[in-house]
Parts: C-alpha cells; sequence; structure tokens
C-alpha cells in the first residue's frame, strides 16, 4: 500500500506532510477512466471481462486494469497552478505524498514523472485506498491531525475530517464550505468549468458545416424552390450532425494519447480534462441513438447512407487514419458520402460529373489537412506523426499528390462545362466557365497557404476565416446564378 520512492530522505519535522490526492485533484482526469479506455482501445473484448474482475473488489478491478493497460505520465492533464504549487512546497522543504486510490502501479509512475513526491500510499490489489479506508491509513501513518490532505471530491470529506488542513483543488462552493466545517483550509485552486463553449467544441459543432454538402444536390439539380426538399434535408441535416459528433466523441476518446502530443489538440476538452471521458462515453451512444431515430423519419435509403457513413467512419478512427494514402481516400470518399446521402434523402439520382469533382475536390484537401500536420510535427522536430503512418519527410510527396488532385477536380469541372447537362440546366452556360479560373486560384490558394505553413490543420476552419477563400466562394456561387437565369442581354 505504500511505496518508499526516496528512502534517503528524511522528514523535515517541522514541516505538516502534505498528502495529495491523484484523480481530480493531481490531475484533470481519473485514471481507472484513463486506463479502462485504453485497455478496451488495445483489447475491446476486455471490456468483458470487467464486471467479473469488479467481483473480486474495485481494489482488484484496478490492479487487473493497471497491469494491462499502457499510458505516458508526462502527457496526463496535470493542474499546472497546483502542481507549481507543489513544486514550491517541495523545495519549502515538505513532504509531500501521493496518496490515492489508483492502484500503485499507476501511481508510482506518475510520482516519479512529477518529482516532487516522497512517497506513494495508494491501492494494491486487496484495499481500495479512498474514503474511509484512505483515512484510516494516513491516521495510522501519521496520527490524528498529523497531516494535511489535498482532495477534490465529497468522498475526500471524511479524509479532511482527520486532518490538520484541507487544500481544496477544483471543487465546488458547496464542497469548500463543507471542508472548512472539517478541518482549516489552507490553500483553494479553483477548477475549470465546463460551461457552453467547451461542450461546442466537444459536440464539434463547427464541424456540422460539412454536413451542407447534403444540400448540393438540391442546388445542383436547380430544386431551390423545392419546400418539401428543404424539409427533407433539414431532419437529414440534423441526423447527419448527431452522427458527426457522435463519432467525434468517440474519435476523441481514442485518440486521447495522440491528442495529448499534438500543440492544438491537447486542448481538445478530453485531452484537456475539461470533460470526464465517463460523460463521454455516455453521450456517444446516445447521440448516435438520437441520429438514427431521425434519419429513420427521412427514408430507408438515406438511413442506410448513414450508417454506412457511421461504418466507414469508425473503420477510420480505430484503423485506416493510421494507413498511410489509405487515410486520405477515405476522408474524400467520407465527404463525398455526404452528398450521396443528401441526393437519397431526396429520391434522386447523382451525376458522374458532381461524384468525380467531389472525389478530387476533397482528396486535395484531405492532403492539405495531412499536410498541415505534418509541417507543425516537423517544426516540433518529430520525424514522425503520432498515430499517423507518415513521416515528416512524406510531407513534400503529400503536398504534390494534393495538388494534383485538387487541379483534376478542376479539369473534371472544366469537361462538365461542355457537356449536354450544362445546355439543358443552364441558360448562359459561358458565365459558368468563369469558376475555372475561380477553382484554379482556390486550389493554388490553399497550397500556397499550406506550403509557407499559414494552414489551419482543419481546412474547413481555414475557408470559412480566410477572406481570400470566402470571397472565391461568393463567386463561384454567383456565377452558377448568373450562369442559370436568362438575361435579356
Amino acid at each position: 500500500m505504500s511505496l518508499n520512492l526516496d528512502p534517503s530522505n528524511a522528514e523535515n519535522d517541522s514541516k505538516q506532510p502534505l498528502c495529495v490526492d491523484l484523480d481530480g485533484t493531481l490531475i484533470h482526469s481519473d485514471m481507472l477512466h484513463e486506463t479502462v479506455l485504453g485497455l478496451v482501445k488495445v483489447d475491446p473484448l476486455a471490456a468483458l471481462r470487467l464486471p467479473c474482475w469488479l467481483l473480486r473488489g474495485k481494489a482488484k478491478l484496478k490492479q487487473r486494469i493497471a497491469v494491462r493497460a499502457e499510458f505516458d505520465p508526462a502527457s496526463l492533464p496535470y493542474n499546472l497552478a497546483f502542481v507549481d504549487w507543489l513544486r514550491q512546497q517541495h523545495s519549502q522543504g515538505r513532504r509531500l505524498i501521493l496518496c490515492t486510490a489508483s492502484d500503485n502501479s499507476v501511481a508510482a509512475p506518475i510520482a516519479a514523472h512529477l518529482g516532487v513526491f516522497d512517497e506513494v500510499m495508494a491501492s494494491d490489489g486487496v484495499l481500495n485506498l479512498a474514503g474511509a479506508n484512505k483515512a484510516k491509513a494516513l491516521v495510522e501513518r501519521f496520527g490524528e491531525r498529523g497531516f494535511d490532505y489535498a482532495g477534490n471530491s465529497a468522498t475526500d470529506l471524511v479524509v479532511w475530517g482527520h486532518a490538520r488542513r484541507a487544500i481544496v483543488v477544483n471543487a465546488s462552493g458547496q464542497l469548500q464550505s463543507a471542508a472548512e466545517a472539517c478541518a482549516e483550509v489552507e490553500q483553494v485552486f479553483e477548477g475549470s468549468k465546463s460551461g457552453f463553449v467547451v461542450w461546442c467544441k466537444l459536440l464539434r459543432v463547427h464541424q456540422w458545416l460539412k454536413n451542407a454538402l447534403l444540400f448540393v444536390p438540391l442546388l445542383a439539380a436547380h430544386r431551390v424552390a423545392d419546400g418539401e426538399a428543404w424539409l427533407t434535408l433539414l431532419l437529414a441535416f440534423i441526423a447527419f450532425s448527431l452522427c458527426a459528433s457522435s463519432v467525434y466523441i468517440a474519435n476523441d476518446l481514442l485518440d486521447l494519447d495522440s491528442d495529448r502530443q499534438h500543440p492544438r489538440k491537447s486542448k481538445r476538452p478530453f485531452a484537456a480534462g475539461a470533460v470526464p471521458v465517463w460523460q463521454g462515453v455516455l453521450l456517444a451512444p446516445i447521440l448516435l441513438l438520437a441520429s438514427l431515430l431521425v434519419s429513420a423519419q427521412v427514408g430507408s435509403a438515406f438511413l442506410a447512407w448513414l450508417v454506412a457513413y457511421f461504418a466507414v467512419t469508425c473503420l477510420y478512427s480505430l484503423k485506416l487514419k493510421q494507413l498511410v494514402l489509405v487515410d486520405c481516400l477515405t476522408l474524400a470518399m467520407l465527404y463525398t458520402l455526404r452528398i450521396v446521402a443528401g441526393a437519397a434523402a431526396m429520391g434522386m439520382a447523382l451525376s458522374f460529373w458532381l461524384l468525380a469533382f467531389s472525389v478530387f475536390l476533397f482528396l486535395s484537401l484531405a492532403f492539405v489537412k495531412r499536410f498541415a500536420e505534418l509541417q507543425v510535427q516537423l517544426l516540433h522536430g518529430k520525424h514522425k506523426a503520432h498515430g499517423r503512418g507518415y513521416l515528416t519527410a512524406d510531407a513534400p510527396l503529400v503536398q504534390m499528390l494534393g495538388v494534383a488532385a485538387g487541379f483534376s477536380s478542376v479539369l473534371v469541372l472544366a469537361l462538365y462545362l461542355n457537356s449536354e447537362d450544362v445546355l439543358r440546366l443552364y441558360r448562359n452556360p459561358h458565365w459558368v466557365w468563369a469558376n475555372v479560373p475561380v477553382m484554379l486560384f482556390w486550389i493554388s490558394w490553399v497550397w500556397l497557404r499550406a506550403h509557407r505553413g499559414e494552414m489551419h490543420d482543419d481546412p474547413l476552419i481555414f475557408a470559412v476565416k480566410n477572406k481570400a477563400s470566402l470571397l472565391a466562394g461568393v463567386l463561384f456561387a454567383l456565377f452558377l446564378a448568373i450562369g442559370t437565369v436568362a438575361w435579356p442581354w
């Protein structure tokens, strides 16, 4: 139950020992949830064994999980303000003890990584060191009121009841008041709140813009005045958005380690510990179920394509994103699948031209995304993209493939403008030809910015924020509108 990390370091009698909780206090997460997630990621069938392990006690459950799951102590979402304070206390000679309900095989590497703890007290497969068990162990080790304790939850109240002083971390005002009734509060560290903005980031609401591709078949068929089609596609948009958010949550949970090693993705809610991982585990299937219920109202054909989108996205999250080139091809297919699903929702067939144009354009954007990520990794001195099959040395080739795919989409557009379909749909097709140089400019502009290292690793965010991209989009829509209307001159 106790591991002495530094036997030569004698206790400083002039300082009261400080015992520190791990989950929710030292880190903005819970190591039981983290290790369960890590275990299920590498061995999905292990989830079936969890109830059997739990029957032997929570301490045994934690031990069984801990010895099978791997984690990187350096990448955990530490409470940096609290850790800085602990370092200050340690430099002043205060004895620090990491006292946690997590298993010892989890707690010891974390203590060793931080280098400020003199001792570790943790669960050992027999005793679950939480609540009353933790309080009893600390009293036996240091005596009644012979220690200070830092914690964050209601289960820590029983420990504070035997402590000299309390350090309250990431706790509500109500819990802080309860702690003050148990012991003198030495320090309070306020926690971050998971408000509206955090949940928008978690659901990736801005990514719902991609689902506007569902409306492309409606616009391409010049059925703008079809009110029933708009209503159908609105339901389809809601269904796809809920499904996408479900997948994003699952992907973020599976990508915790990779995200925490990425400069920008490390700020995502799960990676940063702003939202507990268990909430994501519950929310993902709820969103998926809601998506299926809404899509059933659209029609069976649309539902089939939504299920296909979900299946391919899951395959991408679990394996395909790790495969060189296959990942970008899959992303292009997922973009295009939205257009196919939009056509299925309206019961209409898609043209070869629209499909070909979409595949090449979205393949180029997928390569932009990967190229931008490789640029970031290169700037941070890494030779390989974590969780991906690419080396940073592959960036020039990825750039070449992406530019070629982008210009191929423009070629498809030019060939389409010479087809009979254009004469049938557009009254002034020569105006639509103006979109060829517009697309040439935009593809070139995107890749120029990516080459300069000025591309966001999500091309969608770049497109909606960049003035030149917005102008290109306005011009593209304008030339289509002019080509559609019969002008008197």
